[in-house]
């Protein structure tokens, strides 16, 4: 079975949403609930895990060992990087890695045992990539964002990189399909609380839209 794995409740009711799913169809486990959809022949299963890597980690490994797991499939929104790409562009990255593992000052700030490389080549070529950061701090402040364009980051997220690294130990594939609902902005002089407030307005609105365009143009290439 594929598991698809999702983060936020705004990306979970979107998800409810777009597969018309109702209140029966829904089961709890720890984490939250989930539910299980045919798709193009194939046997899935949606489940909600909560934000940051301690809930995406501790629901993969769950779902992984409960239903036995053969690919995760992490679907969500993120926040944009590398200035090249745009608002609502879909990225599935080659690389993910986790940038709060270390001691910064005096490491750096990405260790190669926290980057998972994930071998795409046999999906084919015609769609974005790049290298998605993860880390349980969001990237809201300027001087976060500043420092992973520095290190050549295309998108960050809370949880995804710490997924790609408990499949790897549990030999499952994962595939990472990501949507840029937003970038950081240059508080500059702004008040640090509105221009975060500004972000998240972009980033509710631009959310289902999103997922709709994961769910309606990516997710049967990847089963």
């Amino acid at each position: 079975m594929i598991g698809v794995s999702i983060a936020t409740k705004w990306e979970y009711e979107a998800t409810l949403d777009y597969f018309k799913v109702n209140g029966e169809e829904r089961c709890a486990y720890p984490y939250g609930d989930f539910f299980l959809k045919k798709v193009n022949d194939t046997e899935l299963i949606f489940y909600f895990t909560g934000v940051r890597k301690a809930n995406g980690v501790g629901a993969n490994q769950y779902m992984i060992s409960r239903f036995d797991l053969t690919k995760v499939i992490v679907a969500g929104t993120c926040a944009g990087i590398d200035d090249t790409f745009n608002h609502l562009d879909i990225i599935v990255p080659h690389r993910a890695v986790q940038y709060d593992c270390t001691v910064k000052e005096v490491e750096p700030l990405i260790k190669q045992s926290f980057i998972v490389d994930i071998p795409l080549s046999h999906y084919g070529s015609d769609y974005l990539t790049g290298t998605i950061a993860t880390a349980d701090r969001a990237v809201v402040m300027w001087k976060d964002y500043v420092e992973l364009n520095e290190h050549e980051v295309t998108i960050a997220d809370t949880e995804a990189g710490a997924i790609a690294y408990i499949c790897k130990k549990n030999h499952v594939e994962c595939v990472i399909i990501k949507g840029i609902s937003d970038f950081p902005k240059d508080e500059g002089h702004e008040n640090p609380i509105v221009s975060n407030a500004e972000q998240i307005e972009v980033y509710l609105k631009n959310t289902p839209v999103v997922m709709t365009k994961i769910f309606d143009d990516y997710l049967i290439r990847f089963l």
